[in-house]
């Protein structure tokens, strides 16, 4: 056995076993592949062992290359809080969906005063669900959105925290027959087609919740729309398409529309931020502690008597009671 293992190799190592695919991990780690699959080589001399089964159409985990990992990952997570503890962290990348979004981007800035040494970047994927792809291959850090509405293999492999009851909005054409109301009943969207992110990968679970607000109530989602890259794209097709759209109420404002929250009752959307298993980063300390800060400070957390929420997500909360 060698006296000492480079923490390169069992970065390399680590990456390949949770792509599965040589390539997909040389990009995730900006090296070429030939480079990695040397350093997967060398770290199988140091121990003596074959760690991966390679063939021309997969790539799989030996039962040492099983064993090695959660030993791996210990000793990264480790070389991590050390660097943290000197200094030397890398930026803290969390993902705020949308630029317009208001509380993720509430919890990060009160981070950023919590710990103004540390460096946390804003990242933007649209959706939580196209978030937890790059969350779970480390390619961001943290998000925010609705835990529950994420496959259960993606949940699996993330932690959580609730953080906000967000009281949902309909955003309206401004010549729409409701749009002269200060408050939309949820039973006068009856007959509407209503645009809920149908169709886009990074969303569904925007979608299921539409879906389960909508269901019984004679509003129907919104069949898919071409998929929007950028604000001015996506309220091109809105004012193209006219539907109401299921928003919340803090959603920026669109030319020629209104922001119209929903009552009677108010449907809630649970805004969690959401992490990959084992994350060690002081930025992330601070995140979690402005989350909890604004939460208790905003009551964010108290649910609204006359509120609606599926019972998928009270479980949701019920595990951090």
């Amino acid at each position: 056995m060698p006296a000492h293992l480079d923490p390169r190799l069992l970065r390399a190592f680590v990456t390949v076993a949770e792509e599965l695919h040589f390539t997909r991990a040389a990009t995730r780690l900006y090296v070429a592949q030939q480079a990695l699959s040397r350093d997967v080589r060398r770290l199988e001399r140091e121990l003596g062992v074959e760690l991966f089964l390679r063939t021309t159409r997969q790539v799989t985990l030996t039962a040492d290359g099983e064993r090695l990992v959660p030993y791996a990952r210990r000793v990264l997570a480790a070389q991590e809080a050390l660097l943290s503890a000197f200094g030397q962290a890398r930026p803290l990348l969390v993902d705020l969906n949308s630029p317009g979004l208001v509380t993720g981007r509430r919890v990060l800035h009160r981070a950023r005063a919590l710990a103004p040494e540390q460096e946390l970047m804003a990242r933007f994927e649209s959706g939580l669900t196209g978030a937890a792809g790059e969350l779970i291959a480390g390619r961001l850090d943290a998000s925010f959105g609705r835990f529950a509405g994420l496959d259960p293999a993606l949940r699996a492999q993330l932690e959580h925290r609730p953080v906000r009851y967000e009281p949902m909005a309909v955003v309206l054409p401004e010549d729409h027959r409701l749009a002269g109301f200060e408050t939309v009943p949820l039973d006068a969207l009856a007959g509407e087609t209503v645009y809920a992110g149908a169709g886009n990968p990074r969303t569904p679970e925007w979608t299921d919740l539409a879906r389960r607000l909508f269901e019984g109530r004679g509003i129907e989602v919104a069949a898919p729309a071409p998929l929007a890259v950028g604000d001015e794209e996506f309220q091109r097709i809105m004012a193209k398409m006219r539907n109401p759209i299921l928003a919340v109420v803090d959603f920026p404002a669109m030319p020629s529309t209104v922001v119209r929250p929903l009552v009677d009752p108010v449907p809630l959307s649970l805004v969690s931020l959401v992490w990959r298993k084992g994350l060690v980063h002081p930025g992330f300390d601070a995140l979690r502690r402005a989350a909890a800060q604004l939460a208790a400070e905003e009551g964010w957390l108290r649910r609204p008597a006359e509120g609606w929420i599926p019972a998928i997500d009270v479980d949701t909360v019920s595990t951090h009671n």
